[in-house]
């Protein structure tokens, strides 16, 4: 069978014939491409046609697919065993070299995805506070669970207007959405209110309206709000975590949250999440404390292992420098070509993470970004994808690099890069 003849059979067996929506190419239109393989920075589908592969997993893969040294220590530890439901050697290499590597991370505990993270620090954290009220930003994605599926909000706050049916609108009443990089805002919100709240949750570096940069003084204004009114700060950073340098975006920031979520990166490409922070905030997480939790397959030896594999690499003198200058590369290039061919293209990029949108105006929050043009963003993935590149089938999230995009990839990535956005200039 054909990619088409498997994607169709796919759909009659999962909702949109895929297990997560983003990869049903809606956005975009066609259908996805069914994968057989990847390796490096290349990517093939189940009918040979390969691809530089600038999805990466959305993410985690920043040493490409199918690392060899990740490979040799993933399969040394599964020919052990898959799963133990106890405590292996593996889980505590990898907490250690992480509550070493992020500030402020004293304590952690492992479980198996994004979501699993921002639900359960919600949690601890309106257990810490003794209060309900979260403050989330307009565009900002933290996992799928009911009391963050707010619809965000433009100008201002949104109160509890839930996105996604089958959350009660009483679920989600005390989640509080305000405009990103509004720093009036929300010093505003929290002169009112800020008593009232339990934590403010927010990425760093934006990754789910597409890649926007934080404004120093937001970030500023997020930690100082939170201590004067006794709430706590939550930094997400499930696709920020050691993707923008080693330990994270607040290491580039000088940002001290709280807590912090991590995810992605931290499992080299298998499935996991983390929270952690503050002992005196972790002790109360069960069974220590009151704060209930669990998870049969959190900190399973073989994540761990394809994990502690991939950070260890990361160490690597001069590897974070050779991402960014390799992204610089390619951000710049991008700017060039389109400028070059008169299509309104910005550019918003922070290290090996970036978005291009079609506009003219600067992208800083969720409202800007909405206003790019989605329609022509459809028809250069569409054109991208006969070219050979394989995107994110969605204005709104972010193209990655790994560290096997190299001058060669690079500069072969930009030639089709060329053509894709000379083939949209003439259905503009």
């Amino acid at each position: 069978m054909n990619s088409e003849e498997i994607y169709r059979k796919a759909c009659g067996m999962f909702p949109g014939g895929v297990s997560s929506p983003v990869r049903a190419y809606k956005a975009v239109g066609g259908h996805p491409p069914v994968i057989r393989q990847g390796k490096g920075p290349f990517i093939t589908d189940i009918e040979g046609r390969e691809y530089i592969d600038f999805v990466l997993s959305f993410g985690p893969l920043i040493l490409g697919h199918a690392d060899p040294d990740v490979l040799a220590h993933l399969t040394e530890t599964a020919t052990k065993g898959l799963s133990f439901g106890a405590l292996s050697e593996v889980e505590i290499q990898l907490g250690e070299l992480l509550t070493r590597a992020v500030p402020g991370l004293e304590r952690i505990r492992f479980v198996n995805s994004g979501t699993e993270a921002a639900m359960s620090a919600l949690r601890l954290a309106r257990a810490f506070t003794g209060r309900t009220r979260i403050v989330k930003f307009s565009g900002g994605y933290h996992g799928h669970s009911d009391s963050l599926l707010v619809k965000a909000g433009s100008g201002g706050a949104t109160f509890g207007i839930p996105t996604s049916a089958g959350v009660p609108e009483s679920v989600v009443k005390d989640t509080i959405s305000l405009p990103y990089n509004d720093t009036e805002a929300l010093k505003d919100f929290f002169s009112r209110e800020g008593k009232t709240v339990a934590a403010l949750i927010l990425e760093p570096v934006a990754g789910n309206m597409g890649v926007v940069l934080p404004d120093e003084e937001f970030l500023i204004a997020a930690r100082n709000v939170t201590d004067e009114n006794g709430a706590l700060l939550i930094a997400d950073e499930v696709i920020t975590g050691f993707r923008l340098t080693y330990g994270g975006a607040q290491v580039l920031f000088g940002l001290e949250p709280d807590l912090t979520l991590l995810g992605k990166i931290i499992g080299g490409g298998m499935p996991v999440g983390a929270y952690g922070g503050r002992a005196d905030i972790m002790k109360m997480v069960a069974p220590e404390g009151p704060v209930y939790q669990a998870g049969t397959l959190s900190g399973n030896p073989v994540a761990m292992a394809a994990g502690l594999a991939t950070l260890n690499k990361l160490r690597t003198p001069g590897l974070y420098s050779l991402l960014e200058e390799k992204s610089r590369i390619l951000g710049d290039g991008i700017v060039s070509i389109a400028r070059s061919l008169g299509l309104p293209l910005k550019v918003n990029r922070m290290g090996s993470m970036m978005t291009f949108f079609f506009s003219n105006k600067p992208v800083r929050d969720l409202e800007s970004a909405e206003h790019s043009d989605t329609r022509l963003f459809s028809i250069f993935h569409q054109e991208a994808r006969k070219e050979g590149l394989l995107l994110p089938p969605s204005q709104f999230e972010a193209l990655f690099l790994s560290t096997c995009h190299d001058d060669k990839i690079v500069n072969l990535a930009l030639e089709r890069f060329k053509k894709a956005f000379e083939s949209t200039r003439s259905q503009a």
